[in-house]
């Protein structure tokens, strides 16, 4: 007997697995908020030169504010105010005359600056002026976060794996939400920067961890359904971020409200069951089938319940050795696990790169960020509705190929839209944005499909870590020419679908239980 006809006895979508996807819909909103969180709380507001000391001597006397301003800063090409040079002494005569100031002698910004405060408040630029010279220090905070998203995925896929799925996703709410609101109150950069990698580090694993646990205890027929559930909480984070955001424009803040959520997840976790295929696999049979009968109570299976024996279950799953640890080598130790790992290390790492780098430029198209971002999440609930239909029409395989060429595609067609067709740029990364989220739904619940039992939680968090690492480069991606970032970013895709072609199709099949499954050894 395999593991998925135990569950097709008990129902393998009842009403104990609806509970089970409703807490790790409500742990996951957070992190789509803290994964998005830069766009807000790292964005730089217009400024310029602070001109108070060119005021020492009380020249300016009754001069209006622009009157200052032309005096003391020089005009852009588009008629607005320099942002990191002012004139080493004021230029009166401008006032007058309106010839050119560009020959006149200039300098740094020499006492700091001043920052439009109509869209927020307070943010990190403004809070330790990490602008012109400083200005990618706002990146590298992002880079910074997913960075320790990469080595947190590393550790909590192979910590879950080791010590179960429930113990280490309560460890990764509680240090999340600690790191969290702790980087929150910094009180310098370099503090909020250290705060934040440990954030990304222990809160990631409550996406690799939920993930699995959701895919290991419902049937074959329901799996697609869980992947679209699993993508529809991120979506939700990620449109209700926009919101907040626009309701709390000071950083500090923007940063607390969206950590208390998991509070709930906290409290709701006392609900969440072990993985019973992880328990067997690691010879806990009894406690296996503390939580196999609570299942089966729960969706009115009670019957089953005699039937369950703990000699039945140590036989469900069989394992190369009982009492064998399993590690990361063992994703490359064998052919056929070794080509998995690379061909599934490569589609997360182009499919991550590529989505956050099309999320994490809300404001470079010229529209309101608030409604970018928004839009760019509501464009994902038809994205990935569509998973469960395309999954089934056309497997996974496809699925996954087809959605990476259309984001490519689109990208390729913004190089070609002149920069001030906004409007038109927006409507195509909007699409190649909703294309990008189907992408990744089904990769997360693809891959999850693959990997056997005793590696899944090793292979999530290895795929998670080279997906975290193309979070960490999009970033600095986007630091380039708008050109080139979107050539990297369309070239990217292109490859990824063509990767993702060669995996194996998993639709209607069993999941693999030991490593001799995926070889085809039995």
């Amino acid at each position: 007997m395999k593991f998925e006809d135990l569950l097709s006895e008990i129902n393998g979508f009842g009403r104990f697995q609806i509970m089970v996807l409703l807490i790790n819909f409500l742990g996951r909103f957070s992190l789509a908020c803290h994964f998005l969180l830069s766009n807000f709380i790292a964005a730089i507001p217009s400024h310029h030169c602070d001109i108070s000391g060119l005021d020492a001597d009380g020249i300016f006397g009754n001069l209006s504010r622009e009157e200052r301003l032309t005096v003391s800063i020089p005009k852009q090409e588009d008629g607005t105010p320099a942002s990191c040079h002012m004139f080493s002494h004021p230029q009166l005569h401008l006032l007058s005359n309106s010839s050119s100031s560009t020959d006149l002698p200039v300098v740094r910004c020499q006492n700091g600056w001043e920052y439009d405060n109509s869209t927020f408040s307070s943010t990190l630029a403004t809070q330790w002026d990490l602008v012109c010279d400083e200005r990618a220090m706002n990146k590298l905070t992002t880079t910074i976060f997913f960075i320790g998203v990469m080595f947190g995925a590393g550790a909590f896929g192979s910590l879950s794996a080791i010590f179960g799925r429930k113990p280490m996703l309560l460890v990764s709410y509680v240090l999340g939400m600690g790191f969290a609101v702790a980087s929150a109150f910094s009180s310098s950069f370099i503090m909020f920067a250290v705060l934040r990698f440990f954030t990304g580090f222990t809160i990631t694993g409550i996406v690799i961890i939920s993930t699995v646990l959701n895919v290991e205890w419902v049937g074959i027929e329901h799996r697609r359904l869980v992947g679209v559930i699993d993508c529809m909480s991120w979506t939700f984070g990620t449109m209700s971020l926009a919101l907040i955001a626009y309701l709390i424009r000071d950083w500090r803040w923007l940063i607390v409200a969206t950590s208390l959520p998991i509070i709930i997840a906290i409290v709701t976790w006392w609900w969440v069951p072990e993985s019973a295929r992880w328990l067997i696999a690691n010879g806990k049979v009894d406690k296996a089938r503390y939580y196999l009968r609570k299942c089966a109570v729960m969706n009115n299976r009670e019957e089953v319940v005699a039937r369950i024996k703990s000699e039945h279950l140590a036989n469900i799953i069989v394992t190369d050795k009982r009492n064998r640890k399993y590690s990361y080598l063992d994703l490359v130790r064998t052919p056929k696990m070794r080509r998995l790992a690379l061909l599934t290390g490569f589609t997360w790492f182009s499919v991550a790169t590529v989505s956050y780098g099309i999320s994490f430029n809300i404001s470079g198209f010229g529209l309101n960020m608030y409604l970018t971002q928004f839009v760019y999440g509501a464009i994902e609930v038809p994205a990935k509705l569509s998973i469960y239909y395309l999954l089934e029409r056309f497997g996974r395989c496809k699925t996954e190929t087809g959605a990476l060429l259309l984001v490519g595609i689109s990208l390729m067609i913004n190089i070609f839209i002149p920069r001030d067709k906004t409007v038109v740029r927006t409507v195509i990364a909007v699409l190649g944005r909703g294309c990008s989220g189907t992408s990744f739904g089904t990769i997360i619940l693809y891959s999850s499909e693959l990997f056997p039992t005793v590696l899944r939680q090793n292979g999530m968090g290895y795929n998670s870590f080279l997906a975290r690492l193309g979070v960490s480069v999009a970033p600095l991606i986007l630091l380039l020419d708008g050109i080139w970032s979107q050539v990297i970013l369309s070239s990217l895709a292109l490859c990824a679908a063509l990767v993702a072609y060669q995996l194996p199709e998993t639709r209607g099949k069993c999941l693999p239980e030991t490593i001799d499954d995926v070889e085809g050894i039995r």
